[in-house]
């Protein structure tokens, strides 16, 4: 399985990954419809890639997936043919997030250092992303502050800052 990926492409010139904006996370959103976070990780046909700051967001990306998982919730050995193109095409990103996700992919999606997200229902992308803005606004999470860290999007604080 392979990867299709879909971006925009500025003045007419095309890289393999775009950049991150400087001080935005880069997130993922599992979906069918590229209007809303609808879908299971295995199962998602779409992953609609946006880099979110504080200020905003804007898609970078969709990465687009023809051969998917039926939903079922079974652990199948040869689903890995499935879940590793995707990790492998969601790196990078710093969140992922999605309906569900399963033990095994959840697994390697860490080992990517992507943290998933588990959201119990469907809703708009525009809220999934309008909430990830406002925590990034506010006091994120220790979580949150820890992909930051990481990310490059925020500067590590001294042990005496912290709460």
């Amino acid at each position: 399985m392979t990867a299709r990926r879909l971006s925009l492409v500025p003045g007419g010139v095309h890289s393999p990954a775009p950049k991150r904006k400087a001080g935005a996370l880069r997130v993922a959103i599992a979906t069918q419809d590229m209007k809303s976070l609808d879908a299971h990780f295995g199962s998602a046909k779409r992953f609609a890639v946006y880099d979110v700051s504080r200020d905003d967001w804007k898609l970078v990306e969709v990465l687009d997936f023809e051969d998917v998982s039926d939903e079922s919730g079974e652990h199948r050995t040869e689903g890995d043919h499935r879940i590793t193109p995707k990790v492998e095409a969601l790196k990078g990103c710093h969140l992922l997030f999605c309906l569900a996700i399963g033990g095994p992919s959840a697994a390697k999606v860490v080992s990517a250092k992507i943290h998933p997200i588990k959201v119990p229902n469907p809703q708009s992308i525009e809220d999934v992303l309008s909430r990830t803005r406002t925590m990034l606004r506010t006091a994120p999470p220790p979580w949150l502050r820890k992909v930051l860290t990481e990310a490059g999007a925020t500067e590590k604080k001294p042990f005496d800052d912290e709460d």
